[in-house]
């Protein structure tokens, strides 16, 4: 997978010219002011790219959804661990960036391409309190492992077999769960909120925020290379994801006045390239917008073989169709209709 630096500006003009290109220009620089260090594309090996995102923030991509890993003194902090496949790449890559040990891994949702790895990352690293002195003696009390956290709900999906896989491993279960609203810690010298989004892709969705570095980790709430999956069967609902979207509009923050700079909050997407604000809110209000739709035709009463012959997404199909691929245009338009009638069901 080749992840191409990412320009971030104007919408209309920039993202254009750099579409057309075919490629985007990424700026290294922190907004407090220190250079980042430049690491190539393909230094990470092992079919994984490292994109440095800010000094102490990067993005290994090409590991089944992207992963995100914040360094600094105390350690390193993983959002997502990618698939099973990917994790001794996704190991490698972490200990190319940083020899500091891997203290925590937060899933942002139960999907096997961000939780697969939990398991071989967190061994890979050590927990925060893996041992403590009493009366002058060391004393174990945790196994050597990094802490792995996310919402009760990707923990209750790990541990449960379903029709056509088993539980994941214990080994890779989260450790640390919660189900209120927003969860927070600070750690190499940032706060890091982890922000829950109910009923949005699936019913275990969760943002994470570094409020210093201003980079804020999406997972497959927003996936950039197709129409957002809408996972009704696991509690995901397309007003939840708008609902969802929305959140991530009103944490990041544009490059302004001074539009020119390439400067703004940076989003990393479960998938695909980096994202700003301005690109947050053309996904968005393209979901709205199909969603208005659909809507209109489940109002007249619609069935939903009339729905997918309506059309909704036209316009968007093929910027965001994945014609051929796991989740189409037509999938996705299935999805919102599914998402629609249950909540009129309930009312």
């Amino acid at each position: 997978m080749t992840v191409a630096p990412r320009h971030r500006g104007r919408p209309g003009q920039i993202a254009a010219a750099a579409a057309a290109l075919g490629l985007l220009a990424f700026s290294t620089v922190d907004p407090l002011g220190a250079a980042a260090p430049q690491l190539s594309a393909d230094a990470a090996g092992g079919g994984v790219e490292i994109v440095t995102v800010r000094p102490n923030v990067f993005m290994i991509a090409g590991a089944g959804g992207n992963v995100a890993v914040q360094v600094g003194d105390d350690g390193v902090v993983v959002v997502d661990a990618g698939s099973a496949a990917s994790a001794p790449a996704v190991i490698a890559a972490i200990k190319q960036l940083t020899p500091k040990p891997i203290r925590y891994i937060i899933n942002t949702g139960p999907d096997a391409d961000h939780v697969g790895g939990n398991e071989a990352v967190s061994k890979a690293g050590e927990t925060l309190f893996g041992a403590m002195r009493i009366g002058g003696q060391r004393q174990e009390f945790m196994a050597p492992v990094a802490s792995i956290l996310s919402t009760e709900g990707v923990l209750r999906r790990m541990t449960a077999a379903t029709a056509t896989s088993p539980a994941y491993p214990a080994g890779g279960w989260p450790t640390e769960t919660f189900h209120y609203p927003r969860k927070y810690m600070y750690l190499n010298g940032e706060a890091i909120e982890v922000l829950h989004q109910p009923a949005a892709h699936t019913d275990s969705d969760a943002f994470v925020f570094f409020r210093r570095s201003d980079v804020v980790v999406a997972g497959d709430v927003l996936d950039t290379r197709r129409f957002p999956e809408i996972d009704v069967d696991r509690g995901g609902s397309i007003q939840g994801e708008i609902a969802a979207l929305t959140r991530l509009t009103d944490l990041a923050v544009p490059s302004v006045p001074i539009v020119a700079r390439e400067a703004g909050t940076v989003v990393i997407p479960g998938h695909g390239r980096l994202y700003d604000q301005y690109d947050v809110i053309e996904y968005r209000d393209m979901v709205t917008i199909v969603r208005d739709r659909v809507q209109e035709l489940v109002a007249a009463g619609r069935s939903l073989a009339e729905v997918k012959a309506a059309r909704p997404a036209n316009g968007y199909v093929a910027r965001y169709g994945n014609a051929g691929g796991g989740w189409t245009a037509d999938h996705f338009v299935e999805a919102v209709y599914r998402s629609l009638v249950a909540g009129k069901e309930k009312k």
